[in-house]
C-alpha cells in the first residue's frame, strides 16, 4: 500500500447477511466528532430495534485520530474490524457505524471480525473520494511587466491557481506541493518578487 491518503465526497452503504444476523453499514464524510454523534444518534433513533451499533472513525488530515468501539460485541470483534476497512481503503475524516441484528446464530469471535470488517468495507468502497494532498498556499504579487519572468519561474512546478486580482498589478492565489516550495520560495525572493504564505495545509 502507499501512503496516499483520502478524504470521501459522499456517503456508502451496504447490507451483509451471516447465518440470520444482518450488519448495515453506513459511512459518512466527517470532520468533527459533534457530526459523528449527530450520524450515530440518527442511526439509534432509525435502528432502536437492533443489538449493536458498532462504529469506528478515522480524522485529521493525516488520519491520526482515531477511535472504535464494539458497542457490547465481543472485545475487538466490532470495532477493530470497522477501524482496519477505514485504513485499508486509506481514507480520513470518515466516519462508519454497522448496525447489527442478531439472527439468533452466534458467529463466533472469527466470524464477527469478517462480518463488521466486509460490511465496513463494502460501504466505503461505495464512497466518492478525493486525495488530499500536502500543498502550501501562497499569495504572489508582481506588476505587469514581471508577468514573464513571473511564467518562467512558475513552469517547472506542479501549481494550482486559486485565486486571481488585476488591478494596477497582479496578485495571484497559488498552491505548491510542500516539498517543492522551498525551492520555489527561493527563486521568488532571488527575483526580488514579493509573496506571502497564506495556508500551510
Amino acid at each position: 500500500m502507499d501512503d496516499r491518503i483520502f478524504a470521501p465526497e459522499s456517503d456508502g452503504s451496504s447490507l451483509l447477511k451471516d447465518r440470520g444476523s444482518k450488519f448495515l453499514a453506513f459511512a459518512y464524510p466527517c470532520e468533527d466528532l459533534q457530526t459523528g454523534d449527530a450520524y450515530l444518534a440518527e442511526l439509534k433513533k432509525k435502528y432502536h430495534d437492533a443489538r449493536h451499533h458498532c462504529y469506528a472513525y478515522r480524522l485529521g488530515k493525516g488520519g491520526e485520530t482515531t477511535f472504535a468501539t464494539d458497542d457490547g460485541e465481543p472485545s475487538h470483534s466490532a470495532g477493530d474490524p470497522i477501524l482496519n476497512a477505514i485504513r485499508a481503503e486509506q481514507l480520513t475524516n470518515v466516519w462508519v457505524c454497522v448496525v447489527r441484528y442478531f439472527g439468533g446464530t452466534k458467529l463466533g469471535v472469527r466470524g464477527l471480525i469478517e462480518a463488521y470488517g466486509e460490511s465496513a468495507l463494502l460501504a466505503l468502497q461505495e464512497m466518492e473520494r478525493v486525495e488530499l494532498i500536502d500543498q502550501v498556499t501562497f499569495t504572489l504579487k508582481f506588476p505587469y511587466d514581471k508577468t514573464s519572468e513571473v511564467s518562467r519561474i512558475l513552469h517547472p512546478y506542479e501549481i494550482e491557481e486559486k485565486n486571481a486580482v488585476y488591478t494596477d498589478s497582479v496578485v495571484q492565489t497559488l498552491a505548491v506541493l510542500k516539498e517543492d516550495f522551498p525551492a520555489l520560495s527561493a527563486q521568488l525572493e532571488a527575483s526580488l518578487l514579493y509573496y506571502e504564505v497564506v495556508e500551510d495545509d
